[in-house]
């Protein structure tokens, strides 16, 4: 074998020689890797050469290539930023744990712009490294060095059919900017994040779980058809029917096998929301209640929030008047949670013969009277309904979650495990922060999951549904918590983490320490597959290599 061959043999050899593959291509010769040479495993134990468990970055690329590869670039007409003012804007993440500097920053412009970027960047070896909407929370979408893409340059919707129910958009547009799109021809996105500043793209790649991915499945199984360029540049468009094998390794992939530049995704009519609240101090209860919707399709939404573990929100939720009455009918009456009265009456009771934890009752009001009113603001409320699930989220997220550190880890297992898990983890929490809260929702899975999930999010033994729990401390200053070392935090996630892996559990965020559970999560026979697979698709490992690979 030559030192050196095409792009087009490359990722042939990854992904079959049936791919009917489309390409603008420059004239580099991309060098072969041998396995072999590689100096450690990526993904082993000890993966982040001489760095502390404790610690999150990586090291940090720095070679005398980059000048050369900047004026190779400029040559072929793709412009590079390398002032500090620019690059700085993207020096963390939504995390705000993990920090480092690109050399350089390229706005996305086109699918051939990114194919000529990723050809250079196999020639010199540079790492490039994709940001959407940048709400990782282990530095997945910062730059340690190299090239940060950002895909918000892409942001455009390409074609809408309101008669097939579909909608063609570039990959770099935000969620909240592609539901006002559709929103004008009276049509909604399926699931989507509740973060609505998640870019398509990005969302694509880790799943995308809504409130109602119970019934609908994640964001990414709403995903048709796809353009993605490939780690060595080839434009290829694929779906489960054409190019399936890169269609399959590139949804929930986390970045590695290629840059998704444009998605054609289902949509559906537009339903304004009829949501219910139901409050409950048991844990496993609302957990079971939960579950018991989910297996009977009762609701069209459905998912749990909790102030601790104190007090426990179901959120209960529905498109159509006819499938609210039926729950009213059949199901209102064996859920076990209160209403308002009911919970504030209840909570009064137990703080009155506990009034050594008067502090933390003050904490649970004001979390409440904060929080429940911005679900219900009325420029957002129709005849009793929510006309804008997207802002009434989304704003609800980033008012009361985000702050200038957010550490989410999380678990994902089958039904029968999800209450235990959450329970052990739930302890944990206990033990590091006064004040946090859960998220847990449910995840319907496709019939033929498997070669999309294998390795992912998607716990291996779960079959019809999945569930997901994230553990978040409330820290920052809108609750005068102090802030927390990433020694701490890191210890923290890594005791959630080790539940996970005793479990048999997945997990929906990866990067940054992560890496060295990989193995331990997946087993060495999945991720030896999958490491051989992007060697072959990305040579000289160079698309966001610090995410898993």
């Amino acid at each position: 074998m030559s030192a050196s061959r095409s792009a087009n043999a490359v990722i042939t050899n990854a992904f079959g020689n049936n791919a009917a593959f489309t390409c603008r291509t420059l004239n580099l010769d991309i060098p072969v890797i041998d396995i072999g040479t590689f100096p450690a495993d990526p993904v082993a134990a000890n993966s982040l050469q001489g760095i502390k468990r404790q610690q999150t970055n990586p090291k940090r690329w720095n070679e005398p290539v980059w000048g050369e590869f900047v004026l190779a670039l400029r040559v072929s007409d793709v412009e590079i930023i390398e002032q500090k003012f620019v690059s700085g804007t993207f020096a963390t993440d939504a995390g705000g744990t993990a920090y480092g500097m690109p050399h350089g920053v390229v706005i996305a412009k086109d699918a051939a712009q990114i194919s000529t970027l990723l050809q250079a960047a196999q020639q010199y070896k540079v790492p490039v490294t994709v940001r959407g909407g940048g709400l990782t929370t282990e530095g997945e979408s910062v730059a340690f060095g190299g090239v940060l893409l950002d895909m918000t340059g892409m942001s455009r919707v390409l074609k809408i059919d309101a008669e097939n129910l579909s909608v063609r958009t570039q990959a770099g547009i935000f969620w909240h900017s592609l539901a006002e799109a559709l929103r004008r021809q009276n049509l909604d996105y399926l699931s989507a994040p509740l973060n609505m500043t998640s870019s398509v793209g990005g969302t694509l790649g880790v799943g995308g779980i809504d409130v109602n991915s119970a019934r609908l499945g994640c964001s990414a199984d709403q995903a048709i058809a796809l353009q993605v360029v490939t780690p060595t540049g080839e434009i290829v468009e694929c779906s489960d029917s054409e190019n399936s094998e890169l269609f399959q390794r590139v949804i929930l992939g986390y970045g590695q096998f290629g840059v998704i530049t444009e998605a054609t995704l289902k949509v559906r009519p537009y339903t304004p929301l009829a949501m219910h609240y139901f409050y409950y101090t048991s844990l496993s209860e609302a957990i079971a209640d939960l579950q018991m919707l989910d297996a009977n399709d009762v609701s069209d939404y459905s998912g749990i929030l909790t102030m601790m573990d104190k007090v426990v929100n179901l959120l209960v939720a529905f498109d159509s008047d006819q499938r609210e009455t039926a729950f009213k009918t059949d199901w209102l009456h064996r859920l076990r949670g209160h209403g308002e009265f009911g919970i504030a009456l209840k909570m009064a009771l137990y703080y009155a013969v506990h009034p050594w934890r008067w502090r933390e009752a003050l904490f649970l009001r004001e979390r409440k009277n904060t929080l429940f009113p911005e679900f219900r603001r009325p420029e957002h409320m129709r005849n009793g309904k929510v006309v804008d699930r997207t802002v009434v989220f989304s704003r609800a997220v980033w008012k009361h979650w985000g702050s200038r550190q957010m550490v989410i880890p999380d678990l994902a297992t089958s039904p029968e495990k999800f209450i235990d898990t959450v329970q052990k983890a739930n302890l944990v929490c206990k033990k590091y922060f006064p004040h946090y809260t859960l998220y847990c929702v449910g995840i319907k899975l496709r019939a033929d999951h498997a070669p999309h999930y294998e390795m992912s999010c998607i716990p291996p033994d779960a079959v019809t549904h999945a569930y997901g729990c994230e553990f978040e401390p409330m820290m920052g200053d809108l609750n005068a918590d102090a802030m927390y070392s990433r020694d701490t935090l890191q210890s923290f996630k890594n005791e959630i983490y080790d539940i996970g892996v005793a479990v048999g559990a997945s997990y929906y965020r990866f990067g940054g320490m992560m890496k060295g559970y990989i193995r331990r999560v997946f087993g060495d026979a999945v991720v030896d597959k999958h490491l051989a697979m992007k060697r072959k698709a990305d040579p000289n490992m160079i698309l966001n290599r610090d995410v898993i690979f």
